[in-house]
């Protein structure tokens, strides 16, 4: 018998930074641990460090991606229609938004409910894999589960400014090299996406339904 089916609606924003910090901030407006925001921060040591607003989310994101160091702390974010501002624990961000990435027009063209299907981002993976080197729309994740990214819109980053662990990000940059927390990386060009994610556990997840939603 299969396990459950996860639904994660809201925005990833995937950027470098001068420092050498890469980031990778999910805006989560539905969940099945409701609205939330978390941070994958990889350093330019490649320490990965997960920020999270919860043990129960720090538990089920460290179960499904790799992390060298976890934080569970208060995570703020506002999102407006040109910037997403974050704080959680030693990071403050500003990611100003601007006009739509180079594949946008292409990600309109898909109808929402099959951009999001999960057997159409299984179908459409080895393609996306080819046109965004080092991103996947379908593949393999911790505890058995599989995961699926429905990217329905994507818009440019254009300005990123703050700090981490006391030092200034350094404006924004291409997301290089690729972050290694899981099967696919966001994109180098600095962008922020309208998404979907999908997670079926395996027979044995670990997560009940009744535990997510407290």
């Amino acid at each position: 018998m299969g396990g459950q089916r996860l639904v994660f609606s809201g925005y990833i924003a995937g950027f470098g930074t001068g420092s050498g910090v890469r980031l990778v901030i999910g805006h989560w407006t539905r969940s099945p641990f409701g609205a939330f925001t978390d941070v994958m921060v990889q350093t330019a040591a490649d320490e990965r460090v997960l920020l999270a607003p919860s043990a129960e989310v720090a538990e089920f994101v460290a179960d499904t991606y790799h992390f060298d160091r976890i934080e569970v702390g208060p995570v703020t974010a506002v999102m407006s229609g040109a910037r997403l501002d974050v704080t959680a624990g030693e990071l403050t961000v500003a990611v100003g938004i601007g006009g739509p990435a180079p594949l946008d027009r292409l990600l309109r063209l898909v109808p929402g409910r099959l951009a999001v299907a999960p057997w159409w981002l299984s179908a459409i993976d080895p393609i996306a894999s080819r046109i965004v080197p080092g991103v996947h729309t379908a593949g393999s994740a911790g505890q058995g589960r599989r995961e699926f990214y429905g990217v329905r819109r994507s818009r440019r980053i254009v300005s990123v400014s703050g700090a981490f662990g006391g030092r200034d990000l350094g404006g924004v940059a291409p997301l290089l090299p690729a972050v290694g927390f899981g099967f696919s990386s966001a994109p180098p060009d600095p962008q922020i996406v309208a998404v979907t994610t999908t997670i079926d556990e395996g027979s044995a997840g670990r997560f009940s339904r009744r535990r997510l939603m407290g």
